[in-house]
């Protein structure tokens, strides 16, 4: 079971991570962000393949949110999420700050990092 917090802070992961296919988008930047990713608590792990974003819970392995992600430019990926809990769409907007690190927010203003897994 999922409590309120674990929602809200993979709801704020999902959000981070999803927008509109990667049409045009450099194959190198395409295979920076490619992996899983976890949020700073551990509670979900986002995988980004081919445009497509799925976030799933790391304890029980439900689905969160999904959607796709495309790149604005070389180092910002546009995400456009579905929170499957709340079924509500928000877009997120995040940087690649390192190979390792994807510091986003969300169109609520809510700041998030996502690390990737190794």
């Amino acid at each position: 079971m999922i409590s309120l917090r674990s929602a809200a802070t993979l709801t704020g992961l999902a959000s981070a991570l999803i927008i509109s296919g990667c049409a045009g988008m450099p194959r190198s930047a395409e295979s920076a962000l490619e992996g899983q990713w976890v949020d700073a608590q551990g509670v979900g792990i986002s995988t980004f393949s081919g445009g497509q974003f799925a976030t799933v819970a790391s304890d029980t392995g439900n689905r969160l949110s999904q959607g796709t992600y495309r790149f604005r430019d070389g180092q910002t990926v546009e995400i456009s999420m579905v929170s499957l809990i709340r079924q509500t769409q928000t877009n997120v907007t995040c940087s690649l700050t390192t190979p390792n690190q994807l510091s986003c927010t969300n169109a609520q203003g809510q700041s998030f990092a996502l690390t990737r897994r190794a």
